[in-house]
């Protein structure tokens, strides 16, 4: 059996922090973009470097870390600096992703079975009416 990877997407309360929960319970391995992206560009990464170098210690606060509310402000505010940032930041997220995934053994179907089994619970019309 070749290996699965199941992305989870959806907007804001969604649910993608249950399912993953869900996930986790049934043994499954979650990676998430999300610490992912907060990963890349932690104290001392390459990722915070090549951003402060980008945009200036002004990108940091006073621990040293990124300072993502004024990182924010500036890539919404400036679609070239948001460019800039994704480019950024995107291959290194890409990079952790690809790598938890390739990480990622399981020797027993019954785990796929149950989750299998938990997506078709989640996406039938009785889980989800209208």
């Amino acid at each position: 059996m070749g290996a699965y990877v199941v992305g989870l997407t959806g907007g804001i309360a969604s649910g993608k922090s249950e399912v993953a929960r869900r996930f986790q319970a049934l043994g499954v391995q979650v990676i998430d973009a999300d610490v992912a992206a907060r990963d890349v560009v932690s104290v001392g990464s390459e990722g915070l470097a090549e951003v402060v170098a980008a945009f200036g210690a002004g990108v940091l606060d006073a621990a040293g870390a990124l300072d993502r509310a004024a990182m924010r402000r500036r890539a919404f505010d400036d679609p070239g600096v948001r460019t800039r940032l994704e480019a950024i930041v995107h291959p290194r997220v890409r990079a952790l992703l690809e790598a938890g995934c390739a990480s990622v053994v399981y020797h027993s179907t019954s785990v796929l079975r149950r989750v299998m089994g938990m997506i078709e619970a989640l996406t039938s019309t009785t889980a989800f009416p209208g």
